[in-house]
């Protein structure tokens, strides 16, 4: 086993880079320098490889032979729409299934627990103020796909880690609003044992997200010609 020190700094220089990528400190498609990313860190390489190679599980970063670490590239158009095609394959799937299911009390009201959003983190910029957002979202998509009783479903569901790919385009505020409402929606569905009516909030909620991510994709102050990054003009 490896000395606890060692797991705490390698967890502290994944948190620093992750935070580094998700604010374009370390711009999309750029080549990472271990070395100098090292001495930034005043840290050794080993723990950002160690760091790089988790990210690289995340699909934020790449590794390519003979040119190492690169940030990975913003998703394109065509990209993001098959995210959010995959997204409705599986999570409605999940959602039918997990409504399907007897459940002890004890997960709907950890489901129901993993609804309620955060708001910003005050006084935090960038992606600071979106990251606990970004977690506890993450965490009841994740759970709904548990819920389902498939574990190769809830698998292919945390594999996709679609909020670090959309959060790194840019975080519209109106999440903040409608998010958790959508998220208690499925909740109650699920609870009601009803498959159709959990489908059906499922699939409202992604695409309702869909056309809030939409404006990044279009000319103007959000798009990408114009974008600051997820948290504003201080991300970058």
């Amino acid at each position: 086993m490896r000395p606890a020190r060692r797991l705490t700094l390698t967890d502290d220089v994944y948190g620093t880079i992750r935070a580094q990528l998700m604010d374009h400190i370390v711009a999309p498609g750029a080549r990472i320098n271990i070395d100098a990313l090292a001495r930034n860190l005043q840290v050794s390489p080993t723990p950002v490889r160690e760091a790089l190679a988790r990210l690289e599980a995340d699909g934020l970063v790449r590794k390519r032979p003979l040119v190492g670490y690169t940030a990975t590239p913003l998703l394109t158009r065509e990209e993001f729409d098959e995210l959010v095609e995959m997204r409705l394959i599986l999570e409605t799937a999940a959602a039918r299934r997990a409504a399907g299911r007897q459940h002890v009390p004890v997960d709907l009201d950890r489901l129901r627990d993993a609804a309620d959003l955060p708001g910003p983190v005050p006084g935090a910029q960038g992606y600071a103020s979106i990251a606990a957002f970004t977690a506890a979202d993450a965490r009841f998509h994740n759970l709904l796909a548990e819920l389902s009783g498939n574990g190769m479903l809830r698998e292919a569901v945390v594999r996709l880690r679609p909020h670090l790919h959309l959060f790194r385009l840019h975080f519209p505020p109106t999440h903040y609003q409608t998010s958790g409402a959508e998220h208690h929606r499925i909740v109650e569905a699920v609870a009601a044992g009803d498959p159709d009516r959990a489908d059906a909030a499922v699939r409202d909620h992604l695409l309702a997200a869909r056309e809030r991510h939409l404006p990044y994709f279009r000319p103007g102050p959000v798009g990408p010609a114009h974008d600051a990054g997820p948290a504003g003009p201080t991300a970058r």
